[in-house]
Parts: structure tokens; sequence; C-alpha cells
């Protein structure tokens, strides 16, 4: 009797020790699996972070804080972020009541002011503006001046038409 708990354990044991195996082995499998389609996953969010960074690089191209050569114009005027200073005086001109002055058209929903702003260099910037339904860009010609004031004067515009849905 005693010969046969013995067998029975060890047997018991044995049985043990194989589902022990078979669980961990597939449990492996599994992880490895798991690992391989994250480091995948991970190569692909890599090219897609180096996408974006070029394309940030392509869209700073055009900006005034990257051109070297136009921010030579304001060394003198000690400014320290001029593309910044521009902007917050082109929004200045949205303060007046009514259309802004910049804008050759009349609001048609309320008044046209100007809301996203990109300075392109030393001389020009583009603008979008809007009246809340109603929406165009503008190309204007700025001069910034020594003593700190800044001269705009519209180039072109457009007015896009409203869409409909």
């Amino acid at each position: 009797m005693k010969k046969n708990i013995f067998l029975y354990l060890f047997v018991f044991a044995a049985l043990l020790a194989l589902f022990q195996f078979v669980t961990g082995n597939n449990m492996q499998k599994t992880l490895t699996s798991d690992i391989k389609q994250l480091k995948e996953e991970v190569v692909q969010l890599e090219d897609s972070l180096q996408t974006m960074h070029l394309k940030v690089l392509d869209m700073q191209y055009f900006t005034l804080e990257n051109n070297d050569d136009a921010l030579a114009y304001y060394e003198h005027l000690n400014l320290e972020n001029p593309s910044l200073y521009i902007q917050d005086k082109l929004l200045e001109t949205n303060e007046g009541k009514g259309d802004n002055p910049l804008i050759p058209y009349e609001g048609m929903e309320s008044d046209f002011k100007i809301n996203k702003i990109k300075v392109l260099n030393h001389k020009w910037i583009l603008a979008d503006f809007s009246d809340g339904k109603y929406w165009g860009d503008l190309i204007i010609k700025y001069e910034l001046k020594d003593n700190l004031s800044v001269d705009f004067t519209l180039v072109e515009h457009l007015l896009y038409a409203p869409q409909e849905y």
C-alpha cells in the first residue's frame, strides 16, 4: 500500500511537472509573439515620428524664426522674438470696432477679424480671417521701423465661397 502511494505521488508529481512545462512553454510562446508585435509597433511608430519630424521641418522652412537672413534685419532692434511682436501688432488691428481695416470685405455674419498669422520673412505675412461662417486669406506686406511701429499693407486677398452642408 505504501508502495502505491509513492507511485501515485510520483505520477501526480510527473503530471504536475508536465502541466507546468506545457503551460510555461505556451506562455513563453505568447510572450515572444507579443514582444515581436510590440517591436514591430515601435519600428512603425519611430518611422511615423521621423515622418512627422520631416513635415514639421518643411512647415518651418518659410518662417521668420528659421530665416537668419531675414532676422538680420531686426538685430539692431533687440527684440527677443520679432515674429511674435509682429503678430501681436497685427492682432491689435482686430481691436477696433467693426471689421479689421486690412480686410477688404464686410463681415456677413459678424465682423471679419484676423485669426491665424504666419510671418514668412522680414517683409511678408500670411493671415487667415473669418467672421464665424465665412473665411479667407490675406497676403500682407509689412515694415517694422526702428521705433518699433509696424506698417501693414494688403497685397492680396481671397474670400472663400461658403460651403453648404
